[in-house]
């Protein structure tokens, strides 16, 4: 399983719980991270194989993965569940995204600097074997590199304008842009979510 979805090892473990879970309902994990505080947060981020995760949907996955970790008790403190989708600028934590985000820019970290850097920003251009490839602009030229996808510790779409208005389009080619909730849409640009549904577990 890539970093990416999930870094820690008990990330790791807790994915290995989720994952049939979400599978069986139709979805995917994005992304799994148990974080640390006063009270502990297990943020679980799904989306469909198509795209396109609705707040029922958060719901849904929510009460199915807490029967799950009830019986499975991997978390031995009390904590909270966030079940979220991807979000606008949604993280890029499988191959495959890189490929259905071709022509988007994107900020990519790696694990060990590369020719001097760890940050890159450029738009994407696919995948070529286990390879990311991006398109950098450095100066006035433009010049595309391959980033081995085991390299990456994190990767984002940038919030764009056009990138707002694409998945508006999608949203509304998929007939679930609800009018009304286009507000909820622009208060979250500043976050990884779109749709949370919280949920304490002791």
């Amino acid at each position: 399983m890539s970093d990416l979805i999930a870094k820690s090892a008990i990330d790791r473990r807790l994915a290995d719980i989720v994952t049939p879970v979400l599978e069986a309902l139709g979805f995917e994990l994005v992304r799994i991270r148990l974080m640390g505080g006063r009270t502990r947060i297990l943020q679980i981020m799904a989306d469909k194989p198509e795209g396109g995760i609705e707040v029922d949907d958060c719901g849904e996955i929510s009460t199915a993965v807490s029967a799950v970790l009830d019986v499975e008790d991997p978390i031995e403190e009390n904590y909270v569940l966030e079940v979220s989708s991807p979000g606008i600028d949604r993280p890029l934590t499988r191959l495959k995204d890189f490929d259905m985000w071709s022509g988007w820019e994107a900020r990519l970290e790696t694990t060990e600097l590369i020719d001097g850097r760890r940050r890159f920003k450029g738009t994407l251009a696919g995948t070529e074997g286990d390879e990311v490839l991006v398109t950098l602009t450095e100066g006035e030229a433009e010049v595309t590199i391959g980033l081995k996808f085991d390299w990456l510790s994190d990767a984002k779409l940038i919030l764009t304008d056009e990138l707002i208005a694409e998945m508006l389009r999608q949203k509304k080619a998929a007939g679930t842009f609800d009018e009304t909730k286009f507000d909820e849409i622009q208060e979250s640009e500043g976050g990884d979510d779109d749709d949370v549904a919280p949920v304490t577990r002791h």
